[in-house]
């Protein structure tokens, strides 16, 4: 029996037509759809048009506003695909991995590098693909499909811009890959008891902060008056330089003494972070309430921070929630 699946656009590269202002959304879900008929050969498919913007304009807003339409729909459909724009679906895709949670059913987005109105494009294999995984029995939960790949939500990069490589897994396996018509999976999706679960609040009062060497500290006053939430990009297994007249474990200090949450990650893409093994982390661990992301990804991290912070901002509700694992987003 052919799965019932829900298109849902958002605009992106892949509904891009030419303008003189440069690529831009414009293809409907509709003619998306036109572009391969061979998906109506293995599942039946609805679509629904609820934005059709460059996802670099994708806000917080934005992935409830999804979330509410895939609550609406949630028991009229056997799975969901979201066609959206690659810039920002990682953070769309760890974002809904906490606004969905304990879905038994597949919610997949896909979009593409080039528009799939075009000769040579990587948008018509993504849809397809998309759609596929999204007729398998037994998958569920939040995915980017992309270039042949399931990437678990919380756990996908973008890490080319242009190539249609362009999405990896972080610190975490692929879960499948897809070659056409044989679906080869290495990820086992985890029996749960409990009902899928829809949040629809968000707080996305969270700042990241990249450092370099050189940074005043003193960028710390000012994001602590802005922002509740701060993520530092650290070096490294992560820490915080405090030598000489730059020292970030002063102002760090401060920060979560007014309250602020903070979380110290990695610049480096692979391997998370690990705050125990140097002097530079040891002293920030020792002395502040602060918390690491270890091997979550850097998107994983920002998003989970907005949902958990939109319920609690007390500092041990958030460690406990931030420490607790969803769609395999850390492995602590």
């Amino acid at each position: 029996m052919k799965k019932n699946i829900l298109l849902i656009a958002t605009g992106g590269t892949i509904a891009s037509k030419k303008t003189t202002d440069g690529l831009a959304p414009g293809i409907t879900s509709e003619e998306l759809l036109n572009y391969v008929p061979e998906i109506k050969e293995f599942c039946n498919v609805n679509t629904i048009q609820i934005l059709n913007i460059d996802s670099t304009n994708i806000q917080p807003e934005y992935w409830v506003l999804m979330t509410e339409v895939i609550e609406k729909n949630y028991y009229k459909y056997d799975g969901f695909v979201i066609s959206h724009g690659t810039d920002t679906m990682s953070y769309t895709s760890a974002a809904l991995s906490y606004l969905i949670q304990n879905s038994d059913k597949p919610i997949i987005i896909t979009g593409s590098q080039k528009p799939i109105n075009v000769d040579i494009t990587d948008a018509k294999r993504n849809l397809l693909d998309s759609f596929r995984f999204a007729s398998e029995k037994d998958v569920k939960g939040v995915y980017i499909v992309f270039d042949g790949k399931a990437i678990v939500g919380t756990r996908a990069r973008k890490i080319k811009s242009k190539s249609y490589s362009a999405f990896e897994s972080i610190n975490f396996p692929v879960a499948a890959i897809i070659d056409d018509t044989r679906i080869t999976k290495y990820i086992r999706n985890e029996g749960t008891s409990e009902k899928v679960k829809f949040n629809k609040n968000i707080y996305p009062n969270i700042f990241l902060l990249k450092l370099s060497p050189g940074m005043d500290p003193d960028v710390l006053d000012y994001i602590g008056e802005k922002y509740e939430g701060v993520v530092i990009e650290s070096y490294g297994v992560g820490g915080l330089p405090f030598l000489d007249k730059r020292n970030f474990l002063e102002k760090l200090g401060e920060l979560t003494e007014k309250g602020k949450i903070v979380v110290v990650a990695t610049q480096v893409m692979f391997e998370g972070s690990d705050m125990g093994i140097y002097e530079v982390g040891i002293k920030a661990l020792k002395k502040y309430k602060v918390l690491q992301a270890y091997d979550m990804a850097i998107e994983a991290t920002i998003t989970k921070l907005m949902w958990i912070m939109s319920e609690s901002k007390d500092f041990d509700i958030v460690k406990n929630k931030f420490y607790t694992k969803i769609n395999d987003d850390i492995l602590i």
